[in-house]
C-alpha cells in the first residue's frame, strides 16, 4: 500500500514539473515568421535566446485553452498548454536579417502554445497584459507577430 502511494506521489510530481516545462527546450523555426525573424529559439526557466541573444523571462500564467484558440488558432478542446511571459527585448534589436519583433515598440509579451510537437509563440508590444480574446485580438495594435517551432 505505501509503495502505491509512494510511486503515484512520484507520478504525480513528475508529471507536473513536465507540464510546468513543456515549452521548455530548443525549438527549430518552421512558419516562414519564425525563420526569416527569431531563427531557432530556446526558452528555459527564466530565459529566451533568440539568435544567440538571451532575454530575461518570467512565467506570469497558464494560457487557457480559450485564449490559445483566438490567438492560435487551434482547438480549444485538443490536448495541449502554454504560459503567458513578461519580458522586456528593446525595440532596437535586430534578429535575422537584421530584422525586430515589434518594429520601432519594445517586446514586453509573449504567449506559448504547445499542441503536440509543435510550439506556437506570440510577441506583444504594450504595457498591458494582453487580452486574448477574439474581439480584443481583433482590436489590438500590440500583437507583433505569430510564430511556429517545431523539434
Amino acid at each position: 500500500m505505501k509503495k502505491t502511494t509512494l510511486l503515484a506521489a512520484g507520478l504525480l510530481c513528475a508529471c507536473s514539473l513536465l507540464a510546468s516545462a513543456q515549452d521548455k527546450g530548443f525549438w527549430h523555426a518552421t512558419s516562414s515568421n519564425a525563420i526569416a525573424i527569431t531563427g531557432d529559439i530556446g526558452i528555459s526557466e527564466d530565459k529566451l535566446s533568440i539568435n544567440l541573444s538571451g532575454f530575461t523571462i518570467a512565467e506570469i500564467r497558464k494560457l487557457d485553452p480559450h485564449e490559445a484558440s483566438a490567438l492560435f488558432n487551434v482547438e480549444s478542446s485538443a490536448p495541449g498548454g502554454g504560459f503567458l511571459y513578461r519580458m522586456n527585448v528593446p525595440a532596437a534589436q535586430h534578429f535575422v536579417h537584421k530584422n525586430t519583433l515589434c518594429g520601432n515598440e519594445e517586446t514586453q509579451w509573449m504567449a506559448t502554445w504547445l499542441a503536440g510537437r509543435e510550439l506556437h509563440v506570440a510577441f506583444f508590444s504594450g504595457g498591458k497584459t494582453p487580452i486574448m480574446t477574439p474581439d480584443a485580438l481583433a482590436d489590438s495594435t500590440d500583437v507583433c507577430g505569430l510564430f511556429l517551432y517545431g523539434r
